[in-house]
C-alpha cells in the first residue's frame, strides 16, 4: 500500500465527514495537491509522517516548490481532509458539552493535535526546566517550537499584495485560510464559536502552545485589546463555562502588553501556574461584602481576590482597576500619565478553586526614562542578554518564554565557566564572570549552575516588572495603593 494508500485510509477512519463512500472522491483530491507520480514511502503509517511523503511526493512532482511557505499550505490542505467541516465540530464540540465541558475540550484538543494544527512535533524541541527561587519554582523554556522564516518567502512576500485579509492572525476569517507566503497555513484551523456578554466569541487551541492545552479566546470582531469591567465579566464567564481552565488576558498598553494588541482575545488552558501556586503575603479589605482580599508573595504586584459571589468579585477588580488607572505615587517611579499619556493597566487572570472563584489582578506600568528606555518596570538592561521582550500574561505568571539563541548561546557560556575554547557572545560576559567566580564548576553541574543562573535572572526579571518591590519602601507604598481604592 502507497502512502497516498494509506493516507486515503487514515481520512475515511478520521472523525471528518468522509465514508468509505467516499474513498475514490478523496484519492483523487489528495492527487490534485500531490500530483500522480509514484508517491514517496512513508517512514511510519502515522498521519503525520505519511503527509510528510505527501509533501514530498508533491515537490517530486513539481507541485510545489521547497520553501518552508509552500510545504507548510500543502501540509494544512492535506490535514484539512482529517479535519471535520467547522459546522459538524461545533455540533459535536456542544454535544460533548453536556457530557462535560472536559469531555467537550478532550475531543477539541485531541483532534487539534491529531489534525496537526497544534504543532507538537515542533513543541517537543523546547526546552523546559525548573528553577528554584525566593518566589518558589519558577518555569524556564527556552522557545524552539516556531519555525525560522524562510529568506525566500521573506524576499518574495514584499511583492505580495497586501489585501488585509485577514485582518490580523487572531481573526475568525483565518478559519480554513489558505495561506500565503509571509502568512501562516490555516486550511486545517477550527474555531468553537461561544457567547461572552451576549456577543460572538471563538475558542481555538494555540498551534505553538507555550503549556498544556493552551487556548485562546478571540472577540468576533477585529478590534483593539482592552481592559475594563466587561473583561472582568468576560474572564469569569469564561472560568463558569470551562472550570476545569484558567483563563487571563493580557495589559492593553505597549511594553507591558502582549503582542497582539489590535485584537481583543484572552488566552487560558490547563496548567498550574507558579504564580497560581504563591500565598498571600497580607490581607486586606477593600470594602466589598464577600470578597477576601490579599497582596500576594510575588515578585509582580498583584492583588487576590476570591469570592463565590461573581458580581461582588468583579466590582473588587473593578475598583482596583480604575484606582490604579489614575493612580500616581513619585517616591518609587509610579505615574499614570505623563504629557497626557497614560500608563497604567492591569492583568488579570481567572481560575476556579473548589467552589471558589479566584481573580488575582497584577497591577502594570509602561513608563520609560532615560535610564530605562525600554520600560522602567521592564527587564533592565543588565539581564537583557537573557530576556529583553515584553512581560506578557504567561511569564506574569511565572513561566519564562526565552528566545531560541539561548540554547546555543547557553551552551557557549557553559564551555567558557569550564574553561574550553568557545564562541561565547560578549552581552554574557559579564554574567558569565560573575557565575566563575561564585561557583566551583565541574563538568558534572555545569549545567545545573546554569539553568539556575538562568531561573534567578528571570525572578529578577519578574521583580524588574514589578510596581512595588519587596522591599520597606515598596511594601510601604503598595499600602498607600490600597489605602487610596477608600479615598
Amino acid at each position: 500500500m502507497t502512502s497516498l494508500d494509506q493516507f486515503v485510509t487514515a481520512v475515511i477512519a478520521s472523525p471528518s465527514q468522509y465514508t468509505e463512500l467516499d474513498r475514490i472522491y478523496v484519492h483523487n483530491r489528495v492527487l490534485g495537491l500531490v500530483g500522480e507520480g509514484d508517491p514517496i514511502a512513508a517512514s511510519d503509517d502515522q498521519l503525520t509522517s505519511l503527509t510528510d511523503a505527501l509533501v514530498k511526493t508533491a515537490i517530486q512532482n513539481g507541485k510545489i516548490e521547497a520553501t518552508q511557505s509552500d510545504e507548510d499550505i500543502l501540509a494544512d490542505q492535506l490535514m484539512d481532509l482529517v479535519t471535520p467541516l467547522p459546522s459538524v465540530l461545533n455540533q459535536r464540540f456542544w454535544d460533548k458539552y453536556q457530557v462535560s465541558p472536559q469531555t467537550a475540550t478532550d475531543y477539541f484538543f485531541n483532534l487539534s493535535k491529531a489534525n496537526d494544527y497544534i504543532k507538537t512535533r515542533a513543541i517537543a524541541k523546547n526546552v523546559v526546566f525548573p528553577a528554584k527561587t525566593p518566589f518558589g519554582d519558577l518555569e524556564i523554556t527556552i522557545n524552539l517550537s516556531k519555525p525560522e522564516k524562510d529568506p525566500k518567502a521573506i524576499a518574495a512576500a514584499r511583492n505580495q499584495p497586501q489585501d488585509g485579509y485577514p485582518l490580523c492572525q487572531l481573526c475568525m476569517q483565518n478559519e480554513g485560510y489558505l495561506g500565503r507566503l509571509g502568512y501562516p497555513a490555516r486550511s486545517n484551523h477550527r474555531i468553537i464559536r461561544l457567547t461572552l456578554g451576549g456577543n460572538t466569541w471563538g475558542f481555538q487551541y494555540s498551534p505553538y502552545a507555550y503549556f498544556n492545552e493552551h487556548s485562546i479566546f478571540l472577540d468576533q470582531e477585529h478590534r483593539p485589546m482592552v481592559i475594563n469591567r466587561q473583561t472582568f465579566t468576560n474572564l469569569l464567564e469564561i472560568v463558569q463555562q470551562f472550570p476545569h481552565y484558567f483563563v487571563g488576558s493580557n495589559a492593553d498598553l505597549p511594553i507591558v502588553g502582549g503582542s497582539m494588541l489590535s485584537h481583543e482575545h484572552y488566552q487560558g488552558g490547563r496548567h498550574e501556574f507558579p504564580m497560581m501556586k504563591a500565598p498571600i503575603a497580607r490581607t486586606i479589605d477593600l470594602g466589598i461584602a464577600g470578597v477576601k482580599a490579599g497582596i500576594v508573595k510575588w515578585p509582580m504586584s498583584t492583588i487576590r481576590l476570591t469570592s463565590q459571589d461573581l458580581v461582588a468579585l468583579t466590582d473588587a477588580a473593578v475598583k482596583i482597576h480604575e484606582t490604579w488607572k489614575n493612580y500616581s505615587d513619585e517616591s518609587v517611579d509610579v505615574r499614570a500619565y505623563t504629557d497626557g499619556t497614560r500608563h497604567h493597566t492591569t492583568t488579570p487572570i481567572a481560575r476556579k478553586v473548589g467552589d471558589d472563584y479566584v481573580l488575582d489582578i497584577v497591577l502594570r506600568d509602561n513608563q520609560t526614562s532615560a535610564e530605562f528606555p525600554d520600560g522602567i518596570f521592564h527587564p533592565h538592561q543588565d539581564v537583557q542578554h537573557i530576556k529583553k521582550e515584553n512581560i506578557g500574561l504567561i511569564e506574569v505568571m511565572g513561566r519564562a518564554i526565552l528566545p531560541a539563541r539561548l540554547k546555543t548561546e547557553l551552551a557557549e557560556v557553559g564551555k567558557y565557566l569550564l574553561d574550553q575554547p568557545n564562541q561565547m557572545v560578549a552581552m554574557h560576559q559579564a554574567w558569565a564572570d560573575q557565575l566563575k567566580a561564585t561557583n566551583t564548576i565541574t563538568a558534572d553541574n555545569v549545567t545545573t549552575v546554569i539553568d539556575t543562573a538562568v531561573g534567578n535572572v528571570f525572578a529578577r526579571v519578574l521583580a524588574d516588572a514589578g510596581v512595588f518591590k519587596w522591599d520597606d519602601a515598596g511594601e510601604t507604598a503598595f499600602d498607600r495603593f490600597v489605602a487610596a481604592m477608600y479615598d
